[in-house]
Parts: C-alpha cells; sequence; structure tokens
C-alpha cells in the first residue's frame, strides 16, 4: 500500500507564487516518474508537470519559466513551485507517481489552487 499526502494548496493573488509538496510512503519500490497535473471545473485533467529518476523535466507550454519541479529521492518527494500565478492556473492539483518496480501508478488526493484577487 502506497500513500501520498499532498500540501500547499491555497488562495493566492494573481502574480503571487505557491509550493505544492507530494510525499509517499508505503510499500514503494522504485519511483521512476514524478509528476503534477491539474483539472480545473469543466476541464479535463492535464499535464502541467513531470520529472524523471534521472532529472529531465517535461512542462505544459502554459507553465514554462513559471513553474519548477523537483524531487528528493530520499523522502520519495516531489514539489511543484508556483511563481507569477496567473487566475487561468486555479485548478485542483494532483501529484501522480509511478513504480516502475511495481508497474503502478499512484495518484495524490488533490490539492486547491486558486488565483483570485
Amino acid at each position: 500500500q502506497v500513500q501520498l499526502v499532498e500540501s500547499g494548496g491555497g488562495l493566492v493573488q494573481p502574480g503571487g507564487s505557491l509550493r505544492l509538496s507530494c510525499a509517499a510512503s508505503g510499500s514503494i519500490f522504485r519511483l521512476n516518474d514524478m509528476g503534477w497535473y491539474r483539472q480545473a471545473p469543466g476541464n479535463k485533467r492535464e499535464l502541467v508537470a513531470v520529472i524523471f529518476s534521472g532529472g529531465t523535466t517535461n512542462y505544459a507550454d502554459s507553465v514554462k519559466e513559471r513553474f519548477t519541479i523537483s524531487r528528493d529521492n530520499v523522502k520519495n518527494t516531489v514539489y511543484l513551485q508556483m511563481k507569477s500565478l496567473k487566475p487561468e492556473d486555479t485548478a485542483v492539483y494532483y501529484c501522480r507517481l509511478y513504480d516502475s518496480g511495481r508497474f503502478s501508478v499512484y495518484w495524490g488526493q488533490g490539492t486547491q489552487v486558486t488565483v483570485s484577487s
């Protein structure tokens, strides 16, 4: 059993910053890619950023130069530093982890990010 605990969401004004964290615990064998997705009301869930075990990162075009994904392999934690936030960044953010040793995907419970004045 693997548990994911997300934290860091909240209400922020446009131009502000937030840092999301997602910590995994339990029967983890080998975490490969770790990523963040988001879903706004009425929209499909979309990829925001992903970081692979070797450190390679990919970002959605809409967040490039504003968001930074990082990971701590000792703590089994993935982070998303968000800067210059815009109202269109408002969504529920989910972390997703892939354990390549168990061929399993795990999702966090979601954390709300609201960007509004």
